[in-house]
């Protein structure tokens, strides 16, 4: 697949999933960093390069938006996510009421 359609699939996934997407080009956000920051915090900003995409400035509102940012991207996590999932398809998971028996399910 060529980088264009791979580029374009990603734009599109994004908007179908709801997120806000902005295209700024990289000249401006040099020149206005700070106020681009601010603004990644609602919505991700596609950074241009002579008409191409270049990065993506993803900004965070709190601290805990920071650390469940980082956990979410993590490849341990991740990794050992997949593994519990795997666990539960074969039936080695444990129940949510048996792991905390006596709480309100």
């Amino acid at each position: 697949m060529q980088l264009a359609a791979l580029i374009n699939a990603f734009l599109l996934m994004f908007c179908i999933m709801g997120r806000k997407m902005r295209q700024i080009s990289l000249s401006e956000v040099k020149d206005q960093l700070s106020r681009y920051i601010r603004e990644a915090a609602k919505e991700e900003i596609i950074i241009m390069r002579h008409g191409k995409p270049a990065g993506v400035l993803i900004g965070f509102e709190s601290e805990d938006e920071w650390f469940d940012y980082r956990i979410e991207h993590d490849p341990a996590f991740r990794a050992r996510i997949a593994r519990a999932r795997q666990q539960l398809m074969i039936g080695q998971g444990v129940a949510l009421e048996d792991a905390f028996p006596g709480e309100p399910g």
